[in-house]
């Protein structure tokens, strides 16, 4: 069994939960996910499954788009609703169709943003959010992500009450914490605020309408259909140029071999030599051997 299944996560399980449960359903140990999803987001799942758990890592850096509702008023330890109050600013708020959507422009393209401490990010061995359930805080990298677009989903002209809401559509690069861009929008706008909700609706080339829940997975395999549902390994290098192994590079390619760089390596990072169309190698650019490219992923089945 090889290939990505689009799962849609429902909110109450960790992304290692979804993992567990499809090795048992789907009867095999090679399954991968492609980035977690908190347990109260629900959403895009990509799981790789059997050989396409070689190329996780090339969903995992893929972008994402997620809808969000963020709350004005209250900031929480957490970010997102989850958290303990820590701040809150509950007195009325007029909040101008405009003002918002200056906030948002100025969150949009390259910003740089500090993960909170409930997050995974590793600092000195350890994950930020053991250190946070020990009440300790420690100094996080800030570091930088891009947002592609940010869209108010929301047709008010005005955003009003003790905690003013609104959604919002966010298309990010691999990294990119939304509760955080939640809090930083509530900094644009002057005052506290926290992600009350979160739900991925995109994440590569995956998004929902592809997507079965746990529940259909189990029955599907019941029903023997489970194929239907299994997506090659191609779909997910659909971004790439695809090129057909033939007999002047047939021997090197299907042996690993460094060559001579490709002329399309000029313009993308990768290209998947393929034979009938199915993918075999990917190369990229040698990283010390000038003018030559080596395979970064094989897949010899």
């Amino acid at each position: 069994m090889n290939g990505i299944l689009p799962l849609w996560k429902e909110r109450g399980m960790t992304s290692h939960d979804c993992v567990f449960k499809l090795r048992k359903i789907l009867k095999t140990k090679k399954v991968g996910h492609t980035g977690t999803l908190d347990p109260a987001v629900e959403g895009v799942l990509p799981i790789c499954i059997g050989q396409a758990t070689r190329i996780a890592e090339y969903l995992t850096d893929a972008g994402k788009t997620y809808e969000a509702v963020v709350s004005i008023g209250r900031a929480t330890t957490t970010e997102d609703a989850e958290g303990e109050t820590v701040e809150e600013n509950l007195l009325h708020k007029s909040i101008t169709r405009s003002q918002l959507l200056e906030a948002l422009s100025q969150l949009t393209g390259e910003i740089e943003q500090t993960p909170p401490m409930f997050s995974a990010v590793k600092v000195n061995g350890k994950r930020l959010y053991e250190y946070a359930r020990k009440g300790e805080v420690v100094e996080r990298p800030t570091r930088k992500v891009t947002i592609y677009s940010l869209e108010l989903l929301d047709d008010a002209q005005n955003f009003e009450g003790e905690e003013a809401t609104f959604r919002i559509r966010i298309a990010c690069s691999k990294g990119t914490y939304i509760r955080t861009l939640a809090v930083q929008i509530g900094e644009k706008l002057g005052y506290p605020a926290h992600m009350a909700s979160l739900v991925r609706t995109a994440s590569g080339t995956f998004t929902e309408k592809e997507c079965v829940t746990l529940k259909q997975v189990e029955e599907i395999m019941n029903e023997g259909k489970i194929d239907e549902v299994i997506l090659p390994v191609e779909y997910a290098l659909t971004s790439y140029p695809f090129i057909e192994i033939d007999e002047t590079n047939e021997k090197q390619i299907l042996n690993g071999q460094v060559l001579p760089i490709h002329a399309l390596l000029k313009e993308n990072d990768k290209i998947v030599y393929s034979i009938q169309g199915k993918a075999f190698a990917v190369y990229i650019p040698h990283p010390t051997k000038e003018g030559f490219m080596k395979p970064e992923k094989m897949f010899p089945n």
